[in-house]
């Protein structure tokens, strides 16, 4: 479907949390806006989440603002129990958010930004960007890599544990998602967990405490990190405490090169694998905005709380402190607040 040019004062890009968090506080204060959403349906990257992540497992922390999630079955898919609740938020809130529209690129030109879409051109004073991570995953390069015979994925590409059936997986990384996959797959298969430094494993954190230290990193222009990496992991997690039960969180430190057969270790031994997940995060989906240059020499977007630095009408949310999903509803509000002031002074 081509929608032609369109003008209006704010486009917003991606309606996951963040995205549907920004619309809505648009619609509330009146502001003449735009929501650009690339997937087919409502849901965000929780539509394209492995099946056997179940509700139970993702805390209920994909709240929208006032209104509360329904009561879900916590055995149910959270690739179809999210997804349905976003719809109903929009629904209820009357939002209009058109989909599918991916976003190729936006530009500066003169006062207004110029965003070339799929279906479209919108012409805009600001822009909100909500496009997450999901699409950018960060894969490894590592030596031997492209000589291995076995199968590798990225957790981007994990549908569950059932194709290891029976192998021997190397897993790597130290994230949330690497225990959930070494959970799963060491029930079904013999698992090797490999991770470049020692898992930081707390019983709690400072929440407040942690968007500090985020904000701080992404205020001095430092790339975006993720937010394990400020929380560490939570030990009485339930897929922490089976991996422990069944034996299977016995870190390995990172192997030296990939072989046909299997991997180096540190100390020189081979160990044969049949394959390896790469569950090693993901990086800011931030390559639409490219001719805007707001990316820095060393490779970070400084940003004062939701707002760019060098480009005061774009803000960036879902992204730095505001990653998690709780912040990520501040965020889409912060984001409207702060333009409307700077729409009334543009007008």
């Amino acid at each position: 479907m081509k929608l032609g040019e369109m003008t209006t004062d704010v486009v917003v890009i991606g309606a996951g949390q963040a995205g549907l968090s920004a619309t809505f506080h648009l619609q509330r204060r009146g502001i003449d806006h735009i929501t650009l959403d690339a997937a087919e349906e409502p849901g965000g990257a929780w539509l394209e989440r492995w099946d056997t992540l179940t509700v139970d497992r993702v805390n209920g922390i994909f709240g929208l603002p006032l209104f509360h999630p329904p009561e879900l079955d916590p055995q149910e898919k959270a690739s179809v129990a999210v997804p349905a609740y976003f719809a109903d938020f929009e629904r209820a809130a009357g939002l209009n958010v058109i989909r599918p529209a991916r976003v190729l690129s936006v530009r500066r030109s003169g006062d207004e930004f110029v965003v070339d879409s799929t279906v479209g051109r919108v012409r805009a004073k600001a822009v909100i960007n909500a496009t997450g991570t999901w699409d950018t995953p960060l894969r490894a390069d590592y030596p031997g890599q492209s000589s291995f015979a076995g199968r590798q994925i990225h957790t981007r590409d994990y549908t569950g544990p059932d194709e290891f059936a029976g192998m021997r997986v190397g897993i790597v990384g130290a994230g949330i998602s690497a225990l959930q996959h070494l959970d799963e797959i060491s029930r079904v298969a013999e698992t090797f967990w490999y991770t470049r430094r020692e898992p930081d494993f707390r019983d709690h954190f400072d929440g407040r405490e942690v968007e500090r230290r985020v904000a701080e990193n992404v205020e001095r222009g430092e790339p975006a990190r993720s937010v394990v990496s400020y929380t560490g992991l939570f030990a009485g997690a339930d897929y922490v405490a089976a991996a422990r039960e069944r034996g299977a969180l016995n870190r390995r430190d990172m192997f030296r090169e990939i072989v046909p057969e299997g991997v180096v270790e540190a100390d020189g031994t081979l160990t044969r694998l049949n394959a390896l997940v790469w569950a090693t995060g993901f990086r800011p989906s931030l390559s639409h905005l490219e001719p805007l240059g707001l990316v820095n020499d060393r490779g970070g977007i400084a940003v004062d709380g939701t707002q760019v630095v060098a480009e005061p009408m774009v803000h960036l949310i879902g992204f730095g402190p505001s990653q998690s999903t709780v912040g990520a509803n501040r965020a889409g509000r912060e984001a409207a607040v702060k333009l409307r002031r700077a729409l009334e002074n543009v007008t």
